[in-house]
């Protein structure tokens, strides 16, 4: 079980307390001692230690996450050498079952100090846990140097793997960041470019179609019929765009192209066919008609508008004003997002040999 922010198991102390078990050969050594002092004082030291160790260990998971503050190690420290002072008490008690302390207390600094005052702690207990029973006499070698070791190796692979996964916590959580942050902008985009184009293209049709009443009803009603299917298709793709499985054509967009700039009186220079552009080129470069095709009719007030199609690019220029921001909109700067997602160029801006305006992506073929 681990907590909602990625770290070590909330209980894991409850797990660290199965290992107090192997204190048991202290407690028996200290059942057996016949100094009643020295009896009563190891086993109560031997409490304490066992009680001074758990709190220690539940305090070690909010220092398991790579950002150990002064404070919070200072108290580790102290804490580490009231455990010394207690395993010290036992030694006059248990003898050499004492050092069975040592191992715990390297095991703790290994989950809970820095690393590089952890290691050198651990060394100095490895080392004790050597020297002691060949210098005090009637003590055994237990293995207990090879138990410090042991334990001290493991509690860091454990620290290591508990590091290793509220590393993994954050990173996932800041893919999923992402992951909504870019849903959000496709959607933002796709929104704009639909609502846009469709949009304009029905305030048009609208301006025509009022134009119309008054001289030709019939031509006005057929204008009146296509505003109905423009906008029952823009409520269809912003609900596929919700879904996010709306698609786009090259050769839908080139004849909405054509009865755009016609229902906006602008003289039309397009493809007959896109036959020659490749699947992988065709989904960008319908969009860049699209947003340049809305923004000739909207803001350009364009007479002539050419639309050149090639296997590995795409080209529309007028000779209208073009937008006030050619570089900060959000169409286009959708269209450059896009274009750079394909590897390909995007270009907008003025004409330099005559008034106008250009757009072009360019893919590599």
């Amino acid at each position: 079980m681990t907590t909602a922010a990625g770290g070590p198991p909330r209980y894991g102390w409850l797990f660290a307390g199965l290992w107090l078990f192997y204190l048991g050969g202290n407690v028996q050594a200290l059942l057996d001692q016949p100094n009643l002092y020295w009896r009563v004082a190891g086993l109560a030291a031997v409490a304490g230690f066992a009680a001074g160790y758990l709190y220690l260990v539940a305090r070690a998971r909010h220092l398991r996450r790579g950002h150990r503050p002064a404070r919070p190690v200072l108290r580790t420290w102290l804490g580490i050498a009231a455990l010394l002072a207690l395993f010290g008490l036992q030694v006059p008690g248990a003898g050499d079952q004492a050092l069975t302390c040592l191992v715990f207390i390297a095991a703790l600094a290994m989950v809970s100090l820095p690393l590089a005052q952890a290691a050198p702690l651990a060394l100095v207990l490895f080392g004790t846990a050597e020297a002691l029973p060949p210098l005090v006499d009637g003590w055994a070698d237990g293995g207990y140097g090879l138990a410090v070791l042991l334990g001290s190796l493991a509690s860091y692979g454990f620290r290591a793997a508990s590091e290793r996964q509220a590393r993994l916590v954050i990173a996932q959580k800041e893919l999923s960041d992402r992951a909504v942050a870019d849903e959000r902008a496709r959607i933002a985009a796709d929104l704009h470019d639909i609502l846009g184009h469709s949009l304009t293209v029905v305030t048009v049709k609208a301006e025509l179609a009022q134009r119309l009443l008054d001289v030709d009803l019939d031509r006005a009603r057929t204008e009146l019929h296509d505003l109905e299917s423009l906008a029952r298709d823009a409520l269809a793709d912003v609900r596929a765009t919700a879904m996010g499985v709306r698609g786009i054509s090259l050769p839908g967009e080139i004849a909405a192209a054509r009865e755009a700039l016609t229902a906006a009186d602008v003289e039309a220079d397009l493809p007959g066919a896109a036959d020659d552009v490749p699947s992988r080129n065709r989904e960008l470069f319908a969009w860049t008609i699209r947003e340049a095709v809305t923004n000739v009719v909207r803001h350009s007030g364009a007479r002539h508008v050419r639309v050149s199609l090639t296997p590995g690019s795409v080209e529309i220029v007028d000779d209208g004003a073009g937008p006030a921001t050619p570089t900060t909109g959000q169409g286009l700067a959708g269209l450059r997002r896009r274009a750079e997602a394909a590897g390909g160029l995007f270009t907008a801006g003025t004409r330099t040999d005559q008034p106008g305006f250009r757009v072009r992506v360019e893919v590599p073929t």
